[in-house]
């Protein structure tokens, strides 16, 4: 029986609840938004499936890639709609031009963050671009575990904790399953986004478009945009946009994220795709402002698939890229007022943020402390 004491060691992957063979645990919403195991212990048997799929339990050991790359998509479309590079579009595309099946992230109806898949090439789109709340896993491991078994090639995409929850969910390797996973800074409280959704509408306008990563701006100067059937409610950039102030300040995350248990290449995926942050430095004749990947390939399934792809491509040293996106190998930390955040959210809204970064702002005495030794040292 999983038995959660601390909610830094829960990753909400729910590979526990899928993989239980009595339906005995249920994903509930904590008073933050994030889910997490309940038991029910009146038809629980102590099979011990559950700690034994749990990525948490049964942690993987670090490793680095085969590969490093910068990578874009020819597509000057199709990386415009993509957060960054437009990567993940070729590799799904590949993957359904085999008769494939592709799984990702994509927004509900009520633009809700939930995992889905699809079969055409025209359904890859509900998956471009980044979303930043967590994603409910609803029951995906099961339908890719039984599209696998009947020999399909499967693409599944996620965060590591969710790759590495499906792989301790399947229980052995396949060879036609390709897992692609993201460098994550961490996932927000869907009950925050949610908020902040209801919020910026007047009047209860229906929302048509979400993209967390705007790139009206540039790529590097992204930012948030937000349509209903009215018109543009949102277009902000990224040090205007209170939800990603929230979130860039860590404030709104899973308790996990602080302690993250899949950094490093522990989730084992074919392949990692994010932003290639620091590419000016390290190839400034590759980078347009229009978005580039950073691409490492972590298995030979995956370098196989990659090198299918046809897109502009730079193979790079993986130790000097990776100084730019410190995800990869680092928890972000928690912030002194993660909790007060909570505590009082439902009660201000947004109108924390402010409340909180006046509480961060140093008293006068030490203000003049510090006016009075810059002087002595000039």
């Amino acid at each position: 029986m999983i038995i959660i004491k601390s909610k830094y060691d829960c990753c909400g992957c729910g590979a526990c609840a899928q993989r239980c063979p009595h339906n005995a645990i249920e994903l509930t919403q904590d008073s933050e938004g994030f889910l997490y195991p309940q038991i029910n212990k009146s038809i629980c048997t102590n099979c011990g499936l559950c700690e034994r799929v749990c990525p948490i339990i049964n942690q993987e050991l670090p490793s680095e890639p085969i590969k490093t790359f910068a990578a874009k998509n020819n597509d000057e479309n199709t990386r415009k709609q993509s957060s960054s590079g437009g990567i993940f579009t070729l590799i799904a595309s590949e993957v359904i031009n085999n008769g494939g099946i592709v799984f990702g992230a994509k927004y509900n109806t009520t633009w809700e963050v939930e995992h889905d898949y699809t079969v055409t090439i025209e359904g890859l789109a509900k998956f471009r671009g980044s979303k930043y709340v967590q994603s409910k896993i609803n029951n995906n491991y099961i339908l890719a575990e039984e599209y696998l078994k009947d020999g399909k090639h499967v693409l599944f995409s996620g965060t590591p904790c969710q790759i590495a929850g499906l792989k301790r969910f399947l229980r052995k390797e396949y060879e036609n399953l390709i897992c692609v996973d993201i460098i994550c800074h961490g996932v927000p409280s869907p009950n925050v986004w949610n908020h902040y959704l209801a919020e910026i509408r007047n009047n209860g306008q229906q929302i048509k478009f979400v993209s967390h990563r705007d790139k009206t701006n540039g790529w590097k100067l992204f930012g948030v945009k937000i349509d209903s059937t009215d018109g543009t409610i949102c277009n902000e950039t990224l040090q205007e946009n209170i939800y990603l102030k929230v979130f860039l300040q860590n404030l709104c995350l899973r308790p996990s994220c602080y302690k993250c248990q899949t950094l490093s290449g522990k989730s084992k995926s074919d392949i990692t795709i994010a932003d290639f942050w620091g590419i000016h430095h390290l190839h400034p004749d590759f980078d347009d402002d229009k978005g580039c990947n950073l691409v490492l390939i972590n298995s030979e399934k995956g370098l196989n698939l990659f090198n299918k792809l046809k897109c502009d491509r730079i193979e790079t040293d993986f130790n000097t890229a990776i100084k730019y996106n410190p995800s990869y190998f680092k928890s972000v930390s928690e912030p002194k007022y993660r909790q007060y955040f909570f505590e009082n959210f439902d009660k201000y809204g947004f109108a924390i943020y402010d409340k909180i970064c006046k509480k961060q702002q140093p008293s006068l005495i030490r203000r003049i402390a510090s006016r009075c030794k810059r002087m002595i040292t000039k």
